[in-house]
């Protein structure tokens, strides 16, 4: 059963999928069709994330991150302006845990400043004029553009203009399970025909790349990150986001606290391994797929030293004590009991070569005929998807 034809066709209705057809739409095209697999927007990595905006402090100057995230930050923030959605330009600040983070701490400042993102140095005294809660040792980095926003209000805007547009169709609820010839897509509510197709498939975007002959060397790894809540009865509160040095070999950022645009403030996330890219729960989520990405995740270990640490101290955070632990040496002030249990969970898909075993750093965008994959849509693809949509369709796309 034919279920409709599109000149392009975009498969996964996240924030990646979503500003691409925004931007094909401003360049003119004009039948475009969107499939997702969940009956709405925002099950998973777009809908789940903690909403901040980066300011480009991390990315070496080099990278497709370094180059989309601060103007993608920028353009967001003016979309929600536009758009009346939350927006809370707060700020962050990263603190040290010892005098040997220094040396990373000046290293993101310098990353920052050829970003072109606007960060100060900070003394104890200048710190806690920001953040009193916050610890620090010598010196923090202040970081001005980092913002909030609301993920879920961000895709249902997003959506409704597109709609409103007249130029794009969504079929919710549509899985992709396949091609046929060059043209037509197969899913379980019938086919689909296209011109061109566009991947943004999230956390499964390496096996609809592999539909097509692409990326057969790449694997995602799924990391869970669980997230708790501060109390509303602690006796302190988070005025921004609070951020540990990272260990900039990894791209995870570690356990950290963000104020929301609702007034909650999250400590998360963890980097755990999962069994599964949407196994949220301890079981829950596992799928047949489990058993293989446990094997993966076995190889890594004994291939990959950085993902090793990973493997052996991420999975401690389970535990209240563990997790407690890595928060409290971030802030002055904070007992077991200000943390409560929080149901949002988010799952990071983590591209990794498997020729080499190593973690892929950067996004990866990778054009091959007809078709366009957006591999690797890790933080900070919400922050830069913007930018990343512009890019993609100037240099793609022609009307």
């Amino acid at each position: 059963m034919q279920l409709d034809k599109a000149e392009i066709l975009i498969a996964g209705a996240g924030v990646i999928g979503l500003t691409i057809a925004r931007e094909l739409v401003k360049a003119g095209y004009g039948d475009i069709v969107v499939i997702e697999k969940e009956p709405e927007l925002g099950r998973h990595a777009s809908g789940r994330n903690s909403g901040v905006l980066h300011a480009g402090i991390y990315y070496s100057p080099d990278s497709l991150k370094a180059r989309s995230c601060l103007n993608g930050n920028f353009l967001m923030r003016a979309y929600c302006k536009e758009k009346g959605l939350p927006l809370l330009e707060n700020g962050k600040v990263i603190v040290t845990r010892t005098a040997g983070e220094l040396p990373v701490l000046d290293e993101l400042q310098r990353r920052a400043t050829a970003n072109g993102a606007k960060v100060e140095m900070l003394d104890e005294r200048q710190l806690a004029e920001i953040e009193p809660n916050a610890r620090t040792v010598e010196r923090a980095l202040f970081s001005h553009y980092t913002a909030v926003v609301d993920p879920k209000a961000v895709l249902k805007s997003l959506k409704s203009d597109l709609e409103e547009s007249g130029r794009v169709r969504f079929h919710l609820g549509c899985r992709l399970t396949g091609l046929k010839g060059s043209g037509t897509a197969l899913t379980d509510k019938g086919e689909l025909g296209f011109s061109r197709f566009i991947n943004a498939a999230g956390a499964h975007c390496d096996k609809v790349a592999r539909l097509f002959g692409v990326g057969e060397n790449l694997r995602l790894i799924p990391f869970k990150g669980v997230y708790r809540l501060l109390s509303k009865a602690a006796p302190f509160t988070v005025n921004s986001s609070i951020y540990p040095v990272p260990d900039i070999r990894n791209p995870f950022l570690g356990v950290h606290f963000t104020r929301s645009v609702h007034g909650d403030v999250y400590l998360g996330p963890t980097a755990i391994p999962a069994f599964g890219r949407e196994n949220y729960g301890i079981l829950a989520g596992i799928d047949a797929e489990g058993f293989a990405i446990a094997l993966e995740d076995l190889v890594l270990f004994l291939a990959n030293p950085q993902f090793r640490g990973v493997a052996l101290r991420e999975p401690l955070k389970y535990i209240p004590a563990c997790f407690y632990r890595d928060a409290a040496r971030l802030v002055k002030e904070l007992s077991p009991a200000d943390m409560l249990p929080s149901a949002k969970v988010g799952i990071r898909p983590q591209l990794v070569d498997w020729t080499t075993k190593q973690m892929v750093m950067d996004f990866m965008v990778v054009a091959d005929g007809a078709s366009l994959h957006v591999l690797n849509p890790i933080s900070p693809a919400f922050t830069s998807s913007m930018d990343l949509a512009q890019g993609i369709v100037a240099a793609h796309f022609r009307v």
